[in-house]
């Protein structure tokens, strides 16, 4: 759907170039010319890909990278022009539902259970044909693979592939094979019980899953570990941390009505300036975790107005710790959710031994939502593609799964 509504806006702007070589057939041509260019580059047709979703994904690419020559200046490229023309051209975030892996057309649950049961069953584990399927399949396929798999085997497949792969490969599996409530749940629980990751994980999935999936997890995570993840919460942390993760735990944030209400956030700039001493910090918590996020960017801005300080330095003067760290990241989820993803992908890329628990569970959670968005952030604040930077720091078999959900290079 959003494709199609994408090329309508494409076409009528090609027609209306005033030079036809820019039209359909130039755009052929450079196409043509990126995808033979470059080693290493994404290029081709993904072997048990849905090669139309990729061709549309490696078009939209090869728009955004080429460069027209006019009078010997760079003009700005095709996908610019168009964007352009649109509303939300100027916001990353207009591309936020775009992921990197769709529904694939020509699905075929017997098959894939079937080519899944010859590569744990013949002469050695077939692990390109396990990553092959599980990263070309959508997470509703892929649970529909799980049941045609038990139904004709009864055997579990991710009890079966557990048994055949190990490592960060295994971890993979595992994460993709899941229901979305159950990996976020035991990631969830697994970062409260562990202090050195409990804010950074927590802000992450409580900040940026959507209501429904916010409540979902937190029934999963009652239902799996007979407790609920408010009590765990309690339990771990203390103080304005707490606070803002039982906030968030409730899903209260209002949705945007899309009316300015320039009265609250005047008002909400006052009761920030005013919450100085440390009685009074306790006033960040409701303006962070209940108004919408549209509000709140009006809210920092007219806050860096009045103050001549930007909102994340006030939070690093007044705050410290867990409480400092989980404010700040709040602030970029609100501010530019596809950016706060890249900078964290960044970070994890940039340790001495990758992250890989970070690496998988925002590209597996990603993959589907908004993994376009966040590549474009990367390439555009760090010069180089969230792609070419797997490729170099990611080893073992666990490459080709995480490259293949990142989808293909930005060039």
């Amino acid at each position: 759907m959003v494709y199609s509504v994408w090329w309508s806006h494409c076409r009528s702007l090609l027609q209306g170039c005033r030079n036809p070589s820019e039209g359909l057939p130039e755009l052929g041509e450079r196409q043509r010319s990126h995808t033979g260019a470059g080693a290493g580059a994404h290029t081709g047709k993904l072997p048990g890909h849905n090669n139309d979703t990729h061709l549309a994904s490696h078009t939209f690419e090869a728009a955004s990278s080429t460069m027209s020559v006019t009078g010997g200046k760079m003009a700005p490229s095709l996908t610019q022009e168009i964007l352009s023309h649109l509303g939300l051209a100027s916001k990353t975030a207009a591309w936020g539902t775009l992921g990197t892996l769709r529904t694939f057309l020509n699905f075929s649950v017997d098959k894939d259970a079937q080519r899944l049961l010859r590569a744990i069953t013949g002469q050695g584990v077939d692990r390109s044909a396990i990553v092959d399927v599980l990263t070309n399949r959508s997470r509703e396929q892929r649970q529909l693979i799980s049941r045609n798999f038990q139904e004709h085997t009864q055997q579990d497949l991710m009890k079966s592939l557990q048994a055949a792969i190990s490592g960060n490969l295994e971890r993979i599996v595992i994460a993709l094979l899941q229901p979305a409530a159950q990996f976020d749940a035991q990631e969830l629980r697994t970062a409260l019980k562990a202090s050195n990751s409990a804010v950074d994980v927590a802000i992450e999935i409580l900040a940026t899953r959507t209501p429904p999936q916010l409540q979902e997890c937190l029934a999963v995570y009652k239902h799996e570990f007979q407790v609920e993840a408010v009590d765990d919460i309690t339990s771990e942390t203390s103080g304005i941390l707490q606070d803002l993760l039982l906030a968030l735990a409730k899903g209260d944030r209002d949705s945007y009505s899309g009316i300015i209400d320039y009265n609250l956030a005047e008002q909400d700039v006052q009761a920030l300036q005013r919450a100085e001493g440390p009685s009074r910090e306790e006033t960040w918590v409701p303006v962070f975790t209940q108004r919408n996020p549209e509000h709140l960017i009006r809210v920092f801005d007219q806050y860096q107005q009045s103050t001549g300080q930007e909102l994340e330095e006030a939070v690093q003067n007044r705050f410290h710790g867990d409480a400092q760290v989980a404010l700040l990241g709040l602030a970029s989820v609100i501010k530019n959710t596809p950016l706060y993803f890249a900078d964290k992908l960044h970070q994890a890329l940039q340790e001495t031994e990758p992250n890989y628990q970070v690496l998988i569970r925002i590209l597996i959670s990603r993959c589907e939502t908004d993994l376009l968005s966040i590549r474009a952030e990367f390439k555009k604040k760090f010069g180089k593609s969230l792609y070419s930077s797997l490729q170099d720091v990611v080893k073992g078999d666990c490459q080709s799964a995480l490259l293949a959900l990142c989808r293909a290079e930005d060039m």
